[in-house]
């Protein structure tokens, strides 16, 4: 809670002489300007609340996983999702600047980034939010754990989207469904 204080302040004029300011005017500037500043810093930071992602410049609708899925914070991603009782694990992520025009097929390869013996499984491409999107389908490796993955690229609007949906191997149909879900309820807002 921000409390109330008198502050006794002086401010040079522009010639120079000292000019007074009063109580009053000094704290309801001070109140705006914290106000402003938490409005600022809310406005900043980015998070998921009611199904809609925020985060400096980008807006868009989701959902979430099942609340049994932790929320867990994942390294340039603006969300990260693990299963509770498996190693299933979703994530997303916009970026609205430095990736140039890439390709879709482009933005799906720097998602592979860090696997190892990629075998792609399948490869569509389709419409997401109504714009061209393409979806892919690894076998991979993961620190020598081979996992299976599902990755979605989509670009609107001057920003990159990306979805990652990794499940251990042998076990995707699990939680596929999740990841589906998550897709199918994605619509990108106006941005910031």
């Amino acid at each position: 809670m921000v409390t109330e204080q008198a502050l006794r302040v002086n401010f040079h004029a522009e010639n120079g002489r000292r000019a007074r300011v009063g109580h009053r005017g000094v704290r309801v500037r001070l109140l705006a300007n914290l106000g402003a500043a938490a409005l600022a810093l809310a406005a900043c930071s980015g998070g998921l609340r009611n199904g809609v992602f925020v985060k400096e410049g980008v807006r868009y609708e989701l959902g979430a996983p099942p609340d049994t899925w932790r929320k867990v914070e994942l390294a340039e991603n603006d969300l990260a999702f693990v299963a509770p009782t498996s190693a299933h694990s979703l994530a997303v992520n916009s970026t609205c600047h430095d990736f140039g025009d890439a390709s879709l097929e482009v933005l799906t390869s720097h998602l592979l980034i860090g696997f190892t013996d990629r075998v792609k499984v399948s490869e569509e491409p389709g419409t997401l939010d109504g714009r061209a999107s393409l979806s892919s389908r690894y076998l991979a490796r993961l620190d020598g754990v081979e996992v299976e993955l599902a990755l979605v690229v989509m670009k609107k609007d001057g920003c990159a989207y990306d979805f990652t949906y990794v499940a251990p191997h042998g076990r995707f149909d699990e939680q596929a469904t999740t990841f589906q879900a998550l897709l199918a309820r994605f619509k990108t807002g106006a941005r910031r």
